[in-house]
C-alpha cells in the first residue's frame, strides 16, 4: 500500500507537470470530466495495477488513501476510462516517455535490443479482420545502462530489419548519445555510419562473416559491451507482470507499451 500511494503521488507529480493548466482540479465543477493530468496519472496507475478496468475500479475504490492523492472520492466508472486512452496520441506519450527517461537520469551511454509482447487478446474475427498477422508485437527500446531509463521505444507488427529501426532510433536521440552498444542483429554500415556522423561511438558486434570482422570483434572492450544486457534486464522488468498486452487495437497496443514505459521511467526515477 505504501510503495503503491508513493508511486501514485509520483505519477500525479509528473502529470501536473506536463499539463499547461496545473492548477485545474481533478474533477472540475460542471466540466462533466476529469482534468487532463488526472486522466493522464490514472492511465499510468493503471499500467502499473496490471488489472482490468472494471475489477481496477472496485480494487481502487477499496483504497480510498490512493484516490485522495488524485483528490477523489471514487475512481471513475470504467466506461468513462475506457475512452481515455484515445484522447493522447503517441506523439504526446513520446514527450512524457522522454521526460520520464530525464527524470531517472540520462549517462549518454545506451543499449538498443528489440523483444515481444503477446498481442492475442483480440478476438480472431477481429485478427483476420485487420491482418492480424503476428501474435507478437516486436519492441525495441533504447535503454540508458547506468539509470535503466528508457529513453525511447519503437513497436511493429510487421517484419523488420533491427538495422533500420536502429537507425531510426538512434537518429531521434542523437544528442543525447555518446556510445550505442548493441548486438550483431544491427550489424549494418548505415546504422554505424550514422552514428559516428552524430559523434556517438557504435559499440556493435559485426557479424562474423570473415578474418576481418572477427578482428573487429575482438577489438570491442567487453566491460563496455557487455553493458549491453542491461536492456535485457529492462525487458525482464516490463514483463515481470506478464507480457500479453490488454488492448486489442494495434494502436491502442503501441499507447499501452509506451505508457508502460514510463511507468517503468518514473518507478526507476523514485527508487
Amino acid at each position: 500500500m505504501g510503495r503503491l500511494k508513493t508511486l501514485a503521488q509520483t505519477f500525479r507529480d509528473f502529470a501536473t507537470n506536463h499539463v499547461e493548466e496545473p492548477d485545474v482540479p481533478a474533477a472540475p465543477d460542471g466540466a462533466g470530466g476529469y482534468a487532463n493530468s488526472t486522466k493522464i496519472a490514472l492511465l499510468l496507475l493503471k499500467e502499473e495495477i496490471n488489472k482490468p478496468l472494471r475489477k481496477l475500479e472496485d480494487y481502487l475504490n477499496e483504497m480510498p488513501g490512493i484516490l485522495n492523492v488524485f483528490g477523489l472520492e471514487k475512481y471513475p466508472d470504467y466506461s468513462s476510462s475506457s475512452v481515455w486512452d484515445g484522447e493522447f496520441p503517441m506523439k504526446e506519450l513520446r514527450r512524457l516517455l522522454r521526460q520520464s527517461a530525464e527524470q531517472a537520469g540520462l549517462s549518454g551511454t545506451a543499449s538498443i535490443d528489440a523483444s515481444g509482447f503477446q498481442r492475442d487478446q483480440a478476438s480472431s474475427h477481429y485478427r483476420n479482420r485487420v491482418d492480424y498477422s503476428f501474435n507478437a508485437m516486436k519492441t525495441t527500446l533504447l535503454v540508458d545502462t547506468d539509470s535503466l531509463a528508457i529513453m525511447d521505444a519503437h513497436f511493429t507488427t510487421k517484419k523488420a530489419y533491427d538495422g533500420h529501426i536502429g537507425l531510426q532510433v538512434c537518429r531521434r536521440n542523437a544528442e543525447d548519445l555518446q556510445e550505442l552498444l548493441a548486438d550483431k542483429m544491427h550489424s549494418w554500415s548505415d546504422l554505424r555510419e550514422a552514428c559516428r556522423d552524430a559523434s556517438t561511438r557504435p559499440v556493435i558486434k559485426h557479424c562474423e562473416q570473415n578474418a576481418l570482422k572477427k578482428a573487429h570483434n575482438a577489438r570491442i572492450d567487453d566491460d563496455v559491451y557487455n553493458q549491453r544486457s542491461m536492456s535485457e534486464t529492462v525487458f525482464a522488468m516490463l514483463k515481470d507482470d506478464g507480457d500479453e498486452i490488454r488492448s486489442r487495437s494495434w494502436h491502442g497496443q503501441f499507447r499501452e507499451l509506451t505508457r508502460k514505459c514510463i511507468v517503468h521511467n518514473l518507478t526507476q526515477a523514485a527508487s
